[in-house]
């Protein structure tokens, strides 16, 4: 089957991999949608495949990215964190997920689900963008500027407009495949 996919990521297996089933793909499931935060986070000053490389590690590492679990790690968890070689191994990085995991459990309780929360920025239905070159795609948007303040403001951290407009790419909240990839009209 000939197709043609975002230039982004190139012919690495993983990264195409990452393309055809995930980027996009509205997700609604809120241990999943913590688990991008994380490592959207994580990827801030570093490429998005070093990451993906990396994510069975930080699934290791981070209770398979349960929030209460993380949330309740210990300075001790910490440390071990610190020393685990296959996550990225920044103080505040580290710490940020742990703080972010007991945000995004104060914002659980108050709406009943993340996802609700956050999906209600975009109306709970993806926004879908009609680019034609990577050119076109912005790094971050009004939209991702108003969710980031709003994380901020309940207390996350690593959640700047461009990781937020990451997120919602990620995530599915807005489509950003090119017009010309296959992914674009079977998400749209």
């Amino acid at each position: 089957m000939s197709y043609q996919r975002c230039s982004w990521c190139g012919d690495d297996e993983l990264y195409c991999r990452y393309h055809d089933e995930e980027w996009g793909v509205p997700l609604h499931d809120d241990r999943r949608l913590f688990e991008f935060l994380v490592l959207e986070g994580a990827q801030a000053g570093l490429s998005w495949l070093t990451i993906l490389r990396r994510r069975e590690g930080y699934r290791r590492a981070f209770a398979d990215f349960d929030p209460a679990r993380v949330a309740a790690f210990s300075e001790g968890d910490f440390e071990r964190l610190l020393g685990d070689t296959g996550i990225i191994r920044n103080r505040a990085k580290i710490r940020s997920a742990i703080r972010n995991a007991q945000a995004f459990l104060r914002i659980q309780k108050e709406y009943g689900s993340f996802d609700t929360w956050i999906w209600d920025f975009v109306d709970h239905k993806p926004i879908v963008n009609k680019f034609d070159s990577d050119e076109e795609i912005p790094a971050s948007t009004a939209l991702s500027e108003k969710i980031s303040r709003e994380l901020k403001a309940r207390g996350f951290s690593f959640v700047g407009p461009t990781i937020v407009y990451a997120h919602m790419q990620a995530t599915g909240m807005v489509n950003d495949h090119l017009r010309s990839c296959f992914r674009w009209e079977q998400l749209r």
